[in-house]
């Protein structure tokens, strides 16, 4: 399986969603992709018999599956030149108040410290590389820069990640590594139904079926943050459906 002359992409939270459309993105284009996640029959789904994508289940709150999802990728495929960090949790529905510590947690795990182990694991594969480099980007949301009501779990790792995304570009500097961060808002998932259907709590306390727009047209923009040259780093895209209450939350 393995090709020098192709690049090569981890994608976590393959099996469905966001992670699922990236992963045929980036097939589609010519990647060598890895597939991550925690159900192994989604993931074979995803990668739908190609012959470049290498499903890997595990759980990124698990350092022991962290590191072996990446030394079975630098294996199969020579070495790893982009890392989508995208497994993620809404975690609770809450204010800070009604959640509880077990909720709080669960979701630091998966949504922050989920994203360091793989992005320390993948500066690690990129610095003992030749050439040495590469690029992560972390899917953020929106909800890194205006929360939603009742989601201060969420809220406050999203916040989290984007001082993740700055230090680890800082520090990769010297290693032709970069990072960068993709914050997206009702893109059109399975996660997303509520907002589709019964509405979406608004500040005011009121509901609003909000605007979707196709996960495609996510999957398009991560590719595209990763197909820039080295010399380019996209630092931070905002990626929302067109009309959808954002600026506005309050």
């Amino acid at each position: 399986m393995s090709s020098n002359n192709s690049r090569t992409a981890v994608i976590t939270g393959a099996g469905s969603g966001i992670g699922r459309a990236t992963a045929r993105a980036f097939l589609a284009a010519g990647w060598q992709v890895a597939l991550a996640g925690r159900r192994e029959e989604a993931l074979v789904e995803t990668a739908d018999g190609d012959p470049r994508a290498l499903v890997i289940p595990a759980d990124v709150t698990r350092p022991d599956d962290v590191e072996r999802l990446f030394s079975a990728a630098a294996e199969a495929f020579g070495r790893v030149d982009v890392l989508f960090n995208n497994a993620g949790s809404f975690g609770p529905a809450g204010a800070v108040d009604e959640i509880t510590l077990a909720d709080w947690n669960n979701t630091i795990a998966v949504n922050l410290t989920g994203t360091m182990l793989c992005a320390a694991a993948a500066v690690r594969q990129m610095k003992r590389q030749d050439p040495q480099g590469g690029r992560i980007i972390n899917n953020g949301s929106i909800s890194a820069i205006a929360p939603r009501p009742l989601a201060v779990a969420y809220t406050a790792t999203k916040h989290a990640v984007t001082g993740l995304t700055k230090a680890i570009d800082l520090d990769g500097r010297g290693y032709g590594i970069s990072c960068a961060q993709i914050d997206i808002g009702n893109a059109a998932t399975g996660l997303l139904d509520g907002i589709t259907s019964g509405g979406a709590l608004q500040p005011d306390g009121s509901r609003r079926v909000e605007p979707t727009f196709p996960v495609e047209d996510a999957a398009r923009t991560v590719l595209f943050m990763a197909e820039l040259p080295a010399a380019a780093n996209p630092g931070s895209v905002v990626l929302t459906a067109a009309g959808m209450p954002f600026l506005g939350r309050g």
